[in-house]
């Protein structure tokens, strides 16, 4: 069973409007999940690999075949990457960490309540 995972979290933004100011909203998104094996130095390997490849859908979409964008990526003490990519004016941050599956649940949808007949309900409003 695979139980050590990459994440790939991309900074969204959305720019708002309120009261005639301009906002804009970042939040971070995970993109991606990857199952990598059963070692957390397969999956560090691989958190590495992803960090120094992916190019996130900002840049992605505006991207030429060919096109190498700048990066610079950073290991922080507690092993997740973050990256900044750029290309033609435009910037998008990564984030990239390992993590262990600890829980997971399919989901299950309660059932329809029963719906009274229209004579119960007319008996009741009387």
């Amino acid at each position: 069973m695979t139980t050590w995972y990459v994440l790939v979290e991309e900074d969204t933004r959305e720019t708002k409007y309120a009261e005639g100011v301009e906002l804009k909203l970042h939040r971070w998104k995970l993109v991606a999940t990857r199952g990598v094996g059963s070692t957390a130095e397969e999956a560090a390997a691989e958190a590495e690999r992803l960090a120094l490849r992916h190019v996130p859908a900002v840049i992605a979409r505006h991207a030429r075949p060919g096109d190498q964008p700048a990066r610079e990526a950073y290991l922080t003490p507690d092993g997740a990457w973050v990256v900044s990519v750029r290309q033609r004016g435009r910037e998008a941050h990564v984030r990239v960490s390992v993590a262990r599956l600890m829980h997971q649940q399919a989901e299950s949808e309660a059932e329809a309540p029963v719906s009274a007949s229209w004579k119960e309900k007319l008996r009741k409003a009387f």
